[in-house]
């Protein structure tokens, strides 16, 4: 009799043991199908780079990058949308975008950046941004309204015209700080370069955004690894800054 607990715990342990190795083979058929289907039915299509369960049962997730798609079982049916959670409320495809797109916060060149801050300066935010950008001007301006925040700015001209020659100016300024903000605020022509400047920093940042796939300004990146386009209000920048002071 005192024997029996041991014995029914090692059955239930077996039992659990068993039932993930055939969850495990279960994915691995399913994978395999859905790899070979839309290969074979599909030829243009990216590279897939990884098959996953989802929580409706028989949809699997497919990456393909920070791409993501959906599809049952077979690979017969794909799905480009999103799954949202009615019970939290929570919009389960966005969450896990924006977990495969977080950018390392501390990994950030910030000697290739323009910084400014406000009060203590103690948060801290990046923004990929274009001089010739207007969206990045109108976020430029919301920020002044930010307190005690710490801002890097990793300018890249990407929308043509002056933008190359606008970046340059600004960042081998004396002050390129001044010089920006003279600049997204005032609308003040930063001085043309004389002599020579080493600007290489403009194009280790477009190199950086290249990576990230960083393809608009203005791009916001908050010190928790959350990436967020475009320019955004007031509230939404504190309600991210507040959620990051929590967490």
């Amino acid at each position: 009799m005192p024997t029996l607990p041991f014995r029914l715990s090692s059955r239930v342990a077996l039992g659990l043991a068993i039932g993930v190795l055939s969850a495990q083979f279960a994915l691995a058929q399913d994978a395999a199908a859905i790899r070979k289907n839309i290969a074979e039915r599909m030829p243009n299509m990216p590279k897939i780079d990884e098959i996953s369960k989802t929580p409706i049962p028989g949809l699997y997730e497919i990456r393909m990058g920070t791409e993501v798609l959906y599809s049952d079982e077979q690979g017969n049916h794909l799905i480009e949308g999103q799954i949202l959670d009615t019970r939290s409320k929570v919009n389960l495809t966005e969450a896990r975008i924006n977990k495969l797109t977080a950018i390392d916060f501390a990994s950030l060149p910030l000697k290739d950046a323009i910084v400014w801050k406000t009060g203590t300066g103690k948060r801290k935010l990046a923004i990929f941004a274009d001089p010739n950008c207007g969206y990045c001007k109108r976020f430029e301006r919301t920020l002044q309204d930010v307190k005690d925040v710490t801002v890097y700015t990793f300018v890249v001209p990407i929308l043509g015209g002056d933008s190359p020659e606008k970046s340059k100016a600004i960042w081998c300024a004396k002050d390129n700080t001044a010089a920006w903000r003279g600049w997204m605020l005032e609308n003040k022509a930063p001085a043309r370069v004389m002599g020579a400047c080493d600007a290489s920093a403009i194009e280790r940042n477009a190199a950086l955004a290249r990576k990230h796939h960083l393809n608009g300004t203005p791009a916001v990146i908050f010190e928790d690894g959350t990436r967020v386009p475009g320019a955004l209000p007031l509230d939404q920048v504190e309600k991210q800054l507040a959620l990051i002071a929590k967490n």
